[in-house]
């Protein structure tokens, strides 16, 4: 990456997922970093402060009086934060998250990026370990924890960086997605569908976000896109790029799929090419997301036995089809599904192997799409291959118009309806009080949630005691 002065470099919003990590990456490249955040978030705060770095709890302009270098704003901050306005007054040097990891992590990479509307943080991580795997010592940035790692980032001495990139808007002064910041050499797309309802208005405007990323990286990049999602089919029309597509009739495949003992076989089908392999992985999404990376490594000379190799070493990711523990033979589960297709293909993916027991999904809708309307008549369906689902009120509130608000008590209605067995809860305490009686031996509790839902994994293990 060569020599890089150490700045003193100062994150607002520091304890977001994207930025909590970027610190600590700044600080292990020997800059002197500290941060500040509203809502002291105690998973990434105690990270923070094991890494050596200062966080303040609330935004002042009085936290950048030692006079950082640099000051990296995260999306979650407006305008009208003190600390904000204060960089602006002061005329501090100031950067988006995107823009630092392209100063200090990216530059000189040939990146890897993973875009799409699902699927990305386990898609980077697999293609993360599959890099290590070959000996390829490549850098990433996921926004998830990869188990092989214990860790979401790593600073590699090669040539590749992988990166998860984000749809989303990258500050309040750059309301364009992150994802436009970054230069692939491999672009890998898993799909398209409407989600982020606070920033997008319609499935329509997604996908021209897409397209315009699309014609930015056509001349560059080598385009692996799911051939699956009509929506992405839209937005290549007309593309120039090299694009080679995964999925059913694309020019990846996978066959004989066959799940047990905890394991994912499959025959895997590309051009002038075909093997197995086996992973520890579950479900038809991950077989797809393993094809997006299985196509990537190919395009990069990686052998199809050291795919093989490192597609069976792969541990996974926290929080995706995590299993939290397991008491009196009752299975905990830790899944971050909130969009309905995520939870029709979690509920899918795991049910084979819970044969003997019952699949219990604990849901709440907690993301800013999820807590309004979008998805009322979609989410029912999705639950229908659980054997019973308790529904909960959102742990966080926000100030979404009451004509907006998505319900929870319909959620339960529209399933019960549809003949699934549904509860409604207000509370992850209530939550707990139905479920622990009602569990029995060989019982899977996959608990689906984007966020701590009130440490309700661990509270449930520690009733099953």
């Amino acid at each position: 990456m060569g020599k890089v002065k150490k700045e003193k470099i100062h994150l607002v919003a520091a304890c977001g997922t994207g930025m909590g990590t970027l610190a600590c990456i700044l600080k292990e490249m020997g800059h002197p970093v500290t941060g500040s955040d509203q809502n002291v978030y105690p998973p990434m705060s105690n990270f923070l402060a094991e890494k050596g770095i200062r966080l303040f709890s609330g935004f002042d302009p009085e936290n950048l009086a030692y006079g950082p270098d640099l000051v990296i704003i995260g999306n979650a901050v407006s305008r009208e934060n003190p600390e904000a306005r204060a960089v602006l007054d002061q005329q501090i040097p100031y950067l988006s998250m995107p823009q630092a990891v392209n100063r200090f992590v990216a530059r000189g990479k040939k990146i890897i990026l993973v875009t799409g509307t699902h699927g990305k943080t386990t898609t980077s991580s697999i293609m993360a370990h599959l890099l290590e795997t070959a000996g390829l010592s490549p850098s990433f940035l996921v926004g998830g924890i990869l188990r092989d790692f214990n860790s979401s980032f790593q600073i590699g001495s090669g040539d590749y960086m992988v990166i998860e990139g984000d749809e989303y808007d990258t500050a309040f002064f750059d309301k364009g997605p992150k994802f436009m910041h970054y230069d692939p050499y491999i672009t890998i797309m898993t799909g398209v569908e409407f989600d982020h309802a606070d920033i997008f208005r319609d499935i329509d405007h997604i996908k021209e976000i897409f397209s315009a990323f699309v014609r930015k990286i056509e001349a560059q990049s080598h385009i692996i896109a799911c051939l699956d999602n009509e929506n992405l089919n839209q937005v290549l029309t007309g593309c120039t790029a090299v694009v080679e597509t995964y999925g059913q009739g694309g020019d990846w495949r996978f066959s004989d799929h066959t799940q047990r003992a905890g394991l994912t076989q499959a025959s895997i089908q590309g051009p002038g090419k075909e093997f197995s392999i086996e992973t520890g992985l579950v479900g038809r999404h991950n077989l797809m997301n393993t094809l997006a990376c299985i196509a990537a490594a190919s395009k990069l000379g990686i052998s199809d036995t050291m795919v093989q190799k490192a597609l069976a070493s792969f541990s996974g990711v926290k929080r995706r089809q995590e299993i939290r523990g397991i008491r009196k033979g009752i299975t905990v589960m830790d899944d971050f599904a909130h969009h309905p297709s995520a939870v029709r293909e979690t509920i899918a993916a795991v049910k084979p192997f819970y044969g003997k027991g019952r699949i219990m999904a604990v849901f709440e809708p907690r993301t800013n799409t999820s807590m309004r309307q979008f998805f009322q008549q979609d989410y029912p369906d999705a639950f229908l291959a659980a054997d019973k689902v308790l529904i909960c009120n959102p742990c966080v509130k926000k100030n979404i118009p009451e004509e907006q608000r998505f319900s929870t008590e319909q959620l339960v209605a529209d399933i019960i309806k549809k003949g699934g067995d549904a509860y409604h809860f207000e509370t992850p305490s209530q939550v707990l009080a139905y479920l622990v009686p009602e569990l029995r031996e060989n019982d899977l509790v996959l608990i689906m949630s984007n966020g701590g839902f009130e440490n309700i994994h661990n509270r449930l293990l520690a009733s099953l005691e």
